[in-house]
């Protein structure tokens, strides 16, 4: 499968005084992006909560480039970059629609747990459909 994405447009509430778009916002629209990116495969969060599953961030690392500014138009790329026993690293990045500029890059290990918050495997179904996010090099 290509590359995930989706179009993000900040709003005046996620800006700066400076007229940039506010570190935290990009936290957010990484996970927007991600939530789409599992609906998109037929893997809705309520859809695991309802087998008392729950996709949970363990570790976060993000590297800011530059900018974005309330102008902009974002593309976030999502992809699943590699896929442990237990856990799966994901690949983000925000992107300036005009000029495809790169602004914030994300590595995210994301691991599963059951309804209670306990760390479990996840079922083999579930590694099969987020493979569907996996690019070819991952």
């Amino acid at each position: 499968m290509p590359v995930h994405q989706t179009t993000i447009v900040p709003r005046f509430g996620e800006l700066d005084p400076y007229n940039h778009v506010n570190h935290a916002a990009y936290i957010a629209y990484f996970e927007a992006a991600r939530c789409v990116a599992l609906d998109d495969i037929d893997m809705s969060l309520s859809d695991l909560s309802d087998r008392g599953l729950q996709i949970v961030v363990t570790k976060l690392e993000v590297k800011f480039r530059e900018p974005a500014t309330a102008r902009d138009e974002l593309v976030v790329e999502t992809y699943v970059h590699e896929m442990k026993r237990v856990s799966s690293t994901w690949k983000q990045q925000i992107l300036r629609k005009s000029d495809k500029q790169t602004l914030v890059e994300a590595q995210l290990i994301l691991g599963v747990c059951d309804s209670g918050g306990r760390p479990t495997r996840p079922p083999a179904d579930l590694n099969e459909t987020l493979s569907r996010l996996s690019t070819d090099d991952s």
